[in-house]
């Protein structure tokens, strides 16, 4: 995966864009930043494969004073149908897996920016996290037992209910 999802206060997204662009030019990463005004997040996108994870491994977050959370991160999954949006998903996961080669995630975070539009998606992600963890179960990619170190946190980053 070459992206890296960064999540702010809306109205920081040039701060954090900048920010992010600078720390990986000092660990010689190069990429770009997609910004949206007022969106709260913005996305990184690496000119390689594998930088984001390196970034994210790399660069101590303590050290980033606009961003409240960095995830790495897939292509972005648009169209889901309001029917089935958990297979896209778990086809993406699983590709992940395979990339990664990991086995399983240990956690499911399904969330959107803290903006007051993406505030009526809070519902939509609550409703959604159960449905899309019963589905990760189902697959047996989800295991709590497992000491967190040993999986990831698989993050769901809606930015549209589709």
């Amino acid at each position: 995966m070459n992206k890296l999802a960064l999540y702010c206060r809306i109205g920081f997204e040039k701060e954090v864009a900048a920010e992010i662009t600078d720390k990986a030019a000092e660990l010689g990463v190069f990429g770009f930043a997609r910004v949206q005004e007022n969106s709260g997040y913005v996305i990184f996108e690496c000119y390689q494969i594998g930088e984001a994870d390196r970034l994210a491994r790399e660069i101590p977050f303590n050290q980033l004073i606009f961003a409240r959370q960095m995830v790495v991160v897939s292509d972005l999954l648009t169209e889901l149908s309001p029917e089935d949006r958990i297979s896209p998903i778990i086809a993406t996961f699983k590709d992940t897996q395979l990339h990664l080669n990991l086995k399983h995630s240990t956690e499911i975070w399904v969330e959107t920016a803290d903006t007051n539009e993406a505030k009526e998606l809070s519902t939509f992600c609550r409703k959604f996290t159960v449905p899309l963890r019963q589905a990760m179960k189902k697959q047996g990619w989800l295991s709590f037992k497992e000491v967190k170190k040993s999986g990831i946190t698989l993050h769901c980053f809606f930015v549209q209910s589709n």
